[in-house]
């Protein structure tokens, strides 16, 4: 399928488009080369135009990370949501459920506006896992809701969590070399 036929409708008919993912193969490297890479690319590019380079690329391995990581952790807890264990289906339900705010993230160019604008795209994301989680996991109906909220809130502690980690990475090693040039 076509990148951007498969991005216009996980945008505007995610409830039709989950059940044709579900049946496509896939492999972790297609996803990410074919998908994942290039849409987690937007926000960090459009970040470059505003903050440098530095902090753009350090966005893009954290979104990859998160992305990769969170794919794990929906396979992990599909079991305990009635789901079953599938990676590939884990990491398409991350990666296509992603697309709204990889899209918005664009919109941070805009002063003020722009940031309520790509949370409203994280938003429409958590959406749209919610209503692919019962066709990608085959999770029950009834427990939708409380997997798609646990994911939501892993996905948010780990994106704080590798964001910390990379910048005292970064940030903590230069403070301590230019602590070391003092002495």
């Amino acid at each position: 399928m076509a990148l951007v036929e498969r991005i216009t409708n996980i945008l505007l008919k995610p409830r039709f488009e989950w059940p044709k993912i579900a049946e496509e193969s896939a492999t972790t490297s297609s996803l990410f080369t074919g998908y994942i890479m290039l849409l987690a690319a937007i926000g960090p590019l459009a970040m470059a135009v505003k903050t440098g380079l530095g902090i753009a690329l350090l966005s893009y391995a954290i979104s990859l990370g998160v992305t990769y990581l969170l794919a794990m952790i929906v396979d992990a807890l599909a079991p305990t949501f009635g789901g079953e264990k599938n990676f590939i289906q884990s990491l398409k339900l991350t990666a296509y459920s992603y697309t709204a705010a990889w899209i918005a993230a664009v919109l941070q160019l805009i002063p003020l506006l722009g940031g309520v604008l790509s949370l409203l795209g994280a938003i429409y994301a958590w959406y749209t896992f919610y209503l692919g989680v019962a066709v990608m996991k085959k999770c029950p109906e009834e427990k939708a809701v409380v997997y798609t909220v646990a994911i939501v809130v892993c996905g948010l502690l780990l994106g704080i969590v590798l964001f910390g980690a990379l910048m005292s990475m970064f940030f903590g090693g230069a403070m301590m070399g230019g602590a070391g040039l003092m002495n």
